[in-house]
């Protein structure tokens, strides 16, 4: 290793790479003195930071099928994930490593590469997409920075291209979002002038990309604790403009995403929901990129009724949305309201502890009852059904169910 990457910096060993996982796939990867394999990329990045560490990524110089091999010798289990990319992934004790063979592209069209496998650590750190991503890692800590621009780069919170951005982006359209998700995340000062230029050319490529792949990058900017800043810098340089974004939905959705960061009650669909200005219909035009979960949509859905059924400024209004629509879209609409100053700030805890904590009843009486005094199955049947609970639900979910058939 010596002999093609010096050692830049140290850091203390990290308690991921302290773990029988990790060390047991490391050392099944690096058996026979040679070093064959790094940790690269955000483990690394973040580590360096002080940021928490979820996915453990290794880069070798191993071939895929010796990667196999040497993994399966030592009795751990291996997925073929990215063959054709040169990527499986180990998988310990429950825990997953993603384990990639060094590549240069051969063939880029902005979507796709066509990749073929190399033994050299500059080679490989020249395709990545960031300077802050090229850098590596051994089991001990010591940091290895194969263009000499990672740490710089890094200790400075600058997201840069590797190389020139525009040539980069032209490779993969999808880091035109991944430089914003990045510089929201680690960036300190403005975005490089270049790549912004770059980013504002390429812009209506993005519509090129999958759903999947655009749909996976946007959910992760819109995840963070607040994600307006980054999302006001992509639609000022028209970067999803079709989502026709204004500046009063970017400060609803600043107020919306501090209660929801406030009260614990962080949920990507409400959000998405408050960016569309409460609009189903902007989120079927959003489709275009996106690919809703339908459990968003049904949690959008709900939320929008219990938007229009009534204010959440009392205990009754609260009881019934969480009747009609559920505790999580009941939480969620009452962070909205609260948002559009619908409710006091200082009713909010009383009102979660109704949703979290009341035992929700079910109605007294139902279809069967009303089939025995002669009631037969249909439209009528329905009709006297909901008249019925609408005045159970009024008397505050009280009445008898002896009160309710005489009435």
């Amino acid at each position: 290793m010596s002999k093609v990457l010096s050692i830049a910096q140290t850091m203390p060993v990290q308690g991921w790479m302290k773990t029988e996982e990790c060390r047991a796939v490391f050392a099944a990867l690096n058996d026979g003195g040679e070093p064959y394999s790094l940790f690269v990329g955000g483990c690394v990045r973040n580590a360096l930071l002080g940021c928490e560490v979820e996915d453990v990524d290794i880069a070798t110089q191993l071939l895929p099928k010796d990667v196999t091999q040497r993994l399966e010798n030592k009795g751990i289990k291996v997925i073929p994930t990215g063959l054709d990319h040169g990527t499986v992934t180990a998988v310990l004790n429950g825990r997953s490593f993603e384990i990639t063979t060094l590549r240069r592209d051969v063939e880029t069209d902005g979507r796709h590469a066509v990749v073929s496998f190399s033994k050299s650590w500059i080679e490989d750190a020249k395709r990545r997409d960031f300077t802050m991503n090229t850098l590596l890692s051994d089991c001990e800590g010591n940091i290895y920075d194969p263009l000499g621009l990672g740490l710089e780069d890094l200790k400075a919170r600058r997201v840069n291209f590797v190389g020139e951005a525009e040539k980069r982006i032209q490779e993969d359209y999808l880091r035109i979002l991944r430089l914003f998700r990045f510089h929201g995340l680690y960036g300190h000062g403005d975005i490089e002038a270049d790549a912004l230029k770059a980013c504002k050319k390429y812009a209506p490529k993005i519509s090129s990309l999958s759903k999947e792949r655009i749909t996976q990058e946007f959910f992760k900017i819109f995840s963070v604790d607040n994600p307006v800043d980054t999302l006001g810098m992509m639609f000022e340089n028209n970067i999803l403009s079709d989502f026709y974004i204004s500046e009063d939905q970017l400060e609803k959705l600043a107020h919306f995403c501090t209660f929801q960061t406030r009260y614990g009650l962080i949920s990507l669909s409400s959000r998405l929901f408050v960016l569309a200005d409460l609009s189903l219909k902007r989120i079927e035009a959003m489709g275009k990129y996106l690919l809703f979960p339908k459990v968003f949509i049904r949690d959008m859905q709900a939320i929008d009724g219990a938007l229009s059924f009534n204010d959440l400024n009392n205990e009754q209004a609260v009881k019934v949305a969480v009747y009609k629509f559920g505790r999580v879209p009941t939480a969620q609409t009452l962070m909205i309201e609260l948002m559009q100053d619908r409710v006091m700030n200082g009713y909010v805890p009383k009102a979660l502890e109704i949703i979290q904590g009341w035992d929700v009843p079910q109605c007294p009486v139902d279809g069967s009852d009303l089939m025995v005094i002669g009631f037969k199955q249909g439209p009528e049947l329905g009709m006297k059904l909901s008249e019925i609970e609408n005045r159970w639900i009024t008397s505050g979910f009280q009445m008898s169910r002896e009160a309710l058939l005489k009435g």
